[in-house]
């Protein structure tokens, strides 16, 4: 996905694509965390989002293409970041430790503004 983007230079009135950043979240059965981390960037412009999860019986299972899909992967717990690089030992550079507990139901306005401030450490503005 790309988006169409107008120069603010006002000598120029160049139009230029850029590529939206692909961005993969990721819990433990795809119900509440990751769901909800989806939710919040869905939409925008500047990224294409997917979320999963590492259980066996996850609503959407992770698998290495998603892994390699994804430009940068947000973990919710470290045991998440250890099963993706069991499936893409390489791809540790890209994942990132949210360090968010699973005490959460999808939505939770607790959830959300976690989600925002870790997000925010990371440079992701919601």
């Amino acid at each position: 996905m790309q988006s169409r983007i107008a120069s603010h230079d006002a000598r120029s009135s160049e139009v230029f694509d850029v590529k939206a950043e692909k961005m993969l979240f990721v819990c433990t059965g795809n119900v509440d965390r990751s769901r909800t981390a989806q939710d919040l960037l869905s939409g925008k412009d500047a990224f294409e989002v997917r979320s999963a999860g590492t259980w066996e019986w996850a609503v959407r299972r992770i698998s290495k293409e998603d892994i390699d899909w994804a430009d940068r992967i947000f973990a919710m717990e470290a045991f998440h970041k250890e099963a993706m690089l069991r499936l893409s030992p390489g791809s540790g550079d890209k994942i990132t430790v949210l360090d968010i507990p699973n005490m959460f139901q999808r939505g939770d306005p607790g959830l959300v503004e976690l989600l925002k401030q870790r997000l925010s450490k990371h440079g992701i503005v919601v």
